[in-house]
């Protein structure tokens, strides 16, 4: 991570700040309550310099990112992916349909300007790697320090 920049897990901070309004059984999430979130993390997003890592991102408010990374799978990918972290398989179901029909996109796409929004591959290590390098990149060239 760049020199000077804070990384926020979303789903770190809403269960240890009780930013939800209890369990999905089913799904075996919490209900997140967008509104506590947003209120937590306000100060620190108009700060500037905070990396936020989350699986959607469509009630956050497009004045807090210059940047808004959607990271894709292939579904021959993801679903291994979500068995490995022990998913359900009616959640593992649902992330996968999620993905077919570009969810998480659209929802970005309709949130944010164009000119921020970068959808990614990260099926693999190296397309992984290859992100990071982008992303850091784009980074120092905003800090002046490319």
């Amino acid at each position: 991570m760049p020199s000077g920049f804070q990384h926020i897990n979303v789903s770190e901070l809403v269960k240890a700040k009780n930013l939800h309004g209890g369990k999905d059984e089913e799904y075996d999430c919490f209900v997140l309550d967008e509104d506590k979130i947003c209120d937590e993390l306000e100060d620190q997003m108009t700060e500037g310099g905070i990396i936020v890592d989350f699986h959607t991102c469509d009630f956050f408010p497009e004045r807090w990112f210059d940047l808004v990374v959607v990271l894709r799978a292939d579904n021959d990918v993801l679903y291994p992916r979500l068995e490995k972290r022990g998913y359900s398989e009616k959640k593992i179901q649902e992330n996968v349909e999620c993905e077919i029909m570009c969810v998480v996109a659209e929802d970005a796409r309709q949130s944010y300007r164009e000119e921020i929004l970068w959808e990614l591959s990260s099926n693999t290590v190296e397309e992984l790697e290859d992100n990071v390098r982008k992303v850091t990149q784009q980074v120092k060239a905003w800090c002046g320090s490319a």
